[in-house]
């Protein structure tokens, strides 16, 4: 109802500012003694000739004549998969945060959600999201990059690492601690050698089309981290670490099928993290190639992202486990499932001197006074790199594995931890909750824990917090883990597995689905 405005006298009214008229609807003395009462008012409302009462009708017939456009209106930028990522990530981050709360309680949630993209293959409806065009690069985009490989690293030679068509060499060491049958699917691959095997395996996918007018989408090979690789170290010029991906951008926009889409159907791997590609001064790391005009529309898969650029996709590292079958799969799911873990929890990692308050450093002290619950590997120098027996075998004894953050957010640990069915202990939302949504349950709790830094600097005992987990809340996480690794690991058939979808499937599912998204009105910028 309208509020009534009291007079100061009976007979008199006070001006009424322009203001106050859009507050309030002032009544004449006679209307106004008696106006709680309905039938009083009556002859008020149906006045043919007050002028205000039919303002104040057509204002609100308006009102209601716009609401009902808006509502049948179609919504622009609407995700209903692949949500933008800064509300998607505000989300994620306040699904998160709870974890902490549950550290000094007695019950720890276990309750997962199911994500969008299945785990199995449906003969019916393999290509329902569309096909892919996959463009023929001139080679000193990618062959001629392997061809060199020599002289990637100013360190040492890349070619073992790049080789097996980016697996890397074969696994030793293994005898004793693996099903004999399941030694030959593991190698020990370089984590940098993704753009390499999506590659291979998207030249063999199912949906590939050889016909670009038949396509959906259209991927882009270009060894963007390998090109890169070479000049991000010594005195290399920015020119030099923007060289190729300039070259790169200049030969897309000269293709009609980029032309035509602007890049909004194109998408590509680099695999290095997003911060490699995202130099803001020349003086500064790395190459600028993100934030090049022609990078703005273009899908990125990266196993790393940025969480709040919508067109980064995080997907994840390269493992050592490449199964040739879905046997391999399902035989190594028992295995770690049936494993005897005989320690609590576990680090692999090397402090980080140099570094003030170095977190690594703190983890491994209350690694070792753990009194023997704690299994720490220290991966100084070069030890650790690309894998090894040793790391594998931690894992493998152990219900957790601490995770703080790497280089940048993310490490490579993450996932050679959850393939051997251990549960990853996490101290950075960003290291895995905000990276990998297309690849983990929607519900951290379900398969992690999280402790947050400060509380660890500020006293809280890992060991303590771990110990709270009953045996019964323990299985269910790794079960959950164990769940999850199809969607880890990268397959060694160059046509993927049978029916389980490893990552490049997801990965691809994923890209398709959001393609078609962008196709709804009003959904890209111009």
């Amino acid at each position: 109802m309208l509020p009534i405005a009291a007079p100061k006298s009976p007979n008199s009214r006070a001006p009424i500012s322009s203001l106050e008229k859009t507050k309030t609807l002032e009544l004449n003395p006679v209307e106004r003694k008696s106006s709680s009462n309905p039938l009083h008012l009556q002859p008020y409302f149906f006045l043919p000739n007050h002028t205000r009462l039919w303002l104040l009708l057509f204002i609100i017939s308006l009102q209601v004549i716009i609401l009902l456009m808006a509502r049948a209106l179609p919504l622009s930028h609407r995700r209903t998969h692949f949500p933008s990522p800064l509300s998607a990530d505000q989300h994620l981050l306040q699904k998160s945060d709870n974890i902490s709360s549950t550290l000094h309680s007695s019950s720890h949630p276990t309750k997962s959600a199911d994500i969008s993209i299945p785990s199995t293959v449906s003969p019916s409806d393999q290509c329902s999201s569309g096909r892919i065009f996959v463009y023929n690069l001139p080679a000193v985009f990618n062959q001629e990059l392997l061809d060199k490989c020599a002289e990637l690293d100013p360190w040492h030679s890349r070619c073992e690492a790049l080789s097996n068509e980016g697996f890397g060499r074969k696994a030793t060491g293994l005898s004793g601690l693996l099903p004999k049958d399941l030694i030959p699917a593991w190698y020990w691959t370089d984590q940098f050698a993704m753009e390499i095997i999506y590659h291979n395996r998207i030249l063999n996918h199912k949906c590939r089309t050889m016909e670009p007018d038949s396509a959906t989408a259209f991927y882009i090979p270009f060894y963007a981290g390998l090109a890169v690789g070479k000049y991000l170290w010594f005195n290399y010029s920015s020119k030099d670490r923007d060289s190729y991906c300039e070259m790169i951008l200049r030969w897309l926009q000269d293709q009609p099928y980029w032309s035509r889409s602007d890049g909004w159907d194109h998408f590509m791997t680099m695999g290095r993290i997003t911060w490699d590609f995202r130099r803001s001064k020349n003086e500064d790391w790395g190459s600028r190639c993100i934030y090049m005009p022609g990078m703005r529309n273009i899908t990125r898969l990266l196993i790393e992202r940025n969480p709040w650029d919508y067109f980064d996709v995080g997907v994840p590292y390269p493992t050592g486990f490449h199964p040739a079958s879905d046997s391999d799969v399902l035989q190594w799911q028992d295995f770690v499932r049936n494993r005897n873990r005989k320690t609590l929890f576990c680090f692999a990692g090397a402090p980080r001197g140099t570094f003030k308050n170095d977190f690594r450093g703190l983890l491994l002290s209350h690694c070792k006074n753990a009194s023997g619950l704690c299994r720490a590997v220290d991966c100084a120098g070069s030890r650790c790199a690309n894998g090894t027996s040793g790391i594998l075998e931690t894992f493998l004894d152990s219900d957790f594995c601490l995770q703080p953050r790497g280089d940048s957010f993310t490490r490579r640990s993450i996932f050679d931890c959850m393939v051997a069915g251990s549960i990853p202990v996490f101290f950075w939302h960003r290291t895995a909750y905000l990276q990998y949504q297309w690849f983990l349950p929607s519900d951290p709790k379900s398969y992690s824990v999280f402790i947050h830094r400060n509380d660890v600097k500020n006293g809280t005992s890992i060991k303590s917090v771990l110990e709270s987990y009953s045996r019964e809340e323990v299985k269910k996480m790794r079960e959950k883990v164990i769940e999850y690794i199809p969607k880890l690991i990268y397959a060694k058939p160059e046509k993927g597995l049978e029916s389980i979808k490893d990552a490049f499937d997801v990965a691809i599912d994923g890209v398709l689905k959001r393609i078609k998204e962008q196709e709804q009105p009003g959904y890209k910028w111009k």
